[in-house]
Parts: C-alpha cells; structure tokens; sequence
C-alpha cells in the first residue's frame, strides 16, 4: 500500500462521496508543516488539520487557523533553543485539512472523529490543528476508543468550556470539556489557566476536574508527578495566552499568561508521555500582525520534537 493512498484513506469523508479522488478527504491546504520527510507509515505522529468555526458565538474565522500556522511556521527554525534539539522531519507527517461538510456540526464531528479514529488505531500520535475548540471532543472521543480510563486531559485555557448547553446547544465551542468529561467517568481533567466561567461551571469543577484558576505554570508542577507514567493528551486553545500576545483568536480574554509562560509550559509537559494532542481557536482574521498563529507554530514545533522524539521527552524530565 503506497503512502499517498494511506493517507487518503485515513481523511477520506464519509459526507463527500462526489469529491474527486486526488482531493479525498483534504480540504484546500494539502499540509507540509515544516516539510516533513516521513511517509504515513513511518510517521510517529501525524498532523491533521479540522477547520470548522461553526458554532463559534462571538468573532468567527477559526476555521482559517490550520493554514495561516503551516504558512507561518515557514519562518521559524526547526532548531529549539528551550529544548536543544531540532525537528525530526521523519518522525511525523502532515496529511492536510479534513474536508468538514460547512455548517454541519454533528456531520463534522463524525468525520473528525473517524479521522482521527484511524491515526490512532494506526499507533499514530494525532496533533490536530483546529478551527474552534469543539474539534476536541471527537478528538478525545477517538483516542479515549484505545486508552480508556487511563488517559488524563490536560486543558489549558482562558474559559472553563464546562456549560451544559450554550444558546441551548449541548454540542458548543462553550461546552466542550463538558462533553469530554461525559466520554469516561475516569478520565482526569486538569485544567489551568481558566479566568472566565460562570457560577454552574465552577460547581461542576469542582465534582469533576481539578481545576487551576488563573494560574500555570506552578500548579502545572505541582501536577505533573499525577500525570507521570499514563498515557496525556493535551488541549491547548491559544486563548490560554493573553491577548497582548495573542489577539487572534475568537473570544479574547485580558489577563493571561505571556508567550514565555505558555512556551515554559509545553516544555514541562513534554516530560510526559503525550499521546495526542490538539491546538485550537487561532483566528487569523482577527490579527494582521500574524503573531497569534506564529506562537502557535511555535507550540507545534515544540510538541512535535516531544511527541516525535522520545528522547527529547527524557531530557526535559532531566532539564525540569
């Protein structure tokens, strides 16, 4: 089985039977961050980029978010600095942009969710570039299908996501670690960085996930010796940073962590055994400066030299 039609098959859509077979299952960016060297079936992880904003309720223009961070990251080096190590361009694979049927939430989801299905039983690690934070959901839905219980979540982020419905629609951008909580009752969440919720989610944190207000880095520390030895996935939406920082994005929130901060904590995490792993809710429109979607770029370079290179994983343990 050649490389192009295994890739194929893994984003083929069940919604788009009439597409050409040379565009099957990608959606008008065929992927390249960084130039990868590998082929699928060596690949160790694989990018795969969701752009859906469907449900987003305040400024749209997610769904651009997984082609203005691959144009960008053409500006950074492949060498890290914080890690000291550069990309192994054979250690991953980007196979483009799941065709997603527009405005069609649930039939989106299915198609996200089969995709990333397939990485996973493939023994692929999945980096999934969103679009809004609701690509999460089957995202985890997938990787909890070979985990289970065992699988602990890691959501850093400005909103607790935790509402039961938003605008009476359970499937939202506003509820999605709501959604992910209900895949498996054992399931650990951890989320850091929240500075936005309402009185009905902080009550649910409280019966449900451990959640770290305000702050990141120290009482991500103070976490990871929970988190060592099980399998992590990581949920990173970019409003996480504050938008000094980071302006492109759908719902801003003022009073986040720096660029530095979000960067500090990446490395921490990539002491940790991650799985899989998405980031979301870069909004290019948004921001004509472009400095959103290339901290975003930098995060992917930097999961992609953990969750590529287990070495790389064993010195930052050493390094922290």
């Amino acid at each position: 089985m050649n490389g192009l039609y295994e890739e194929r098959r893994i984003v083929s859509a069940v919604w788009q039977p009439q597409m050409p077979s040379y565009l099957s299952g990608l959606f008008a960016h065929p992927g390249g961050f960084f130039s990868s060297d590998a082929s699928y079936a060596d690949a160790r992880v694989v990018i795969l980029g969701a752009p859906m904003d469907w449900t987003t309720s305040f400024r749209p223009g997610t769904r651009f978010g997984p082609r203005k961070i691959r144009e960008v990251a053409d500006g950074l080096e492949e060498y890290s600095l914080a890690v000291g190590r550069s990309l192994d361009r054979k250690s991953y694979v980007d196979i483009g942009d799941l065709i997603l049927p527009l405005g069609n939430v649930e039939g989106s989801l299915q198609v996200i969710e089969h995709a990333m299905r397939t990485v996973v039983q493939d023994g692929k690690r999945p980096l999934l570039l969103g679009g809004e934070h609701l690509v999460s959901y089957p995202a985890l839905q997938a990787v909890v299908s070979r985990y289970g219980g065992d699988l602990a979540v890691v959501h850093l982020d400005a909103h607790a996501d935790l509402r039961d419905s938003f605008f009476g629609e359970r499937l939202s951008h506003a509820t999605v670690l709501r959604r992910i909580c209900e895949i498996d009752d054992r399931i650990e969440v951890y989320q850091f960085g929240i500075r936005s919720g309402v009185a009905e989610e902080v009550e649910y944190a409280r019966q449900r996930t451990h959640l770290f207000p305000l702050e990141i880095l120290d009482p991500m520390r103070e976490a990871l010796p929970s988190l060592k030895g099980r399998p992590v996935y990581l949920t990173f939406d970019i409003d996480v940073v504050d938008p000094a920082y980071a302006p492109g994005t759908g719902t801003p929130e003022p009073g986040g962590c720096s660029a530095r901060e979000a960067l500090a904590a990446v490395a921490m995490l990539g002491q940790l055994d991650l799985v899989g792993a998405d980031l979301v809710e870069v909004s290019p429109e948004d921001d004509p400066s472009g400095r959103t979607a290339i901290l975003a770029a930098k995060i992917i370079r930097e999961l992609l030299i953990f969750m590529g290179n287990p070495v790389a994983s064993a010195a930052a343990g050493l390094a922290e």
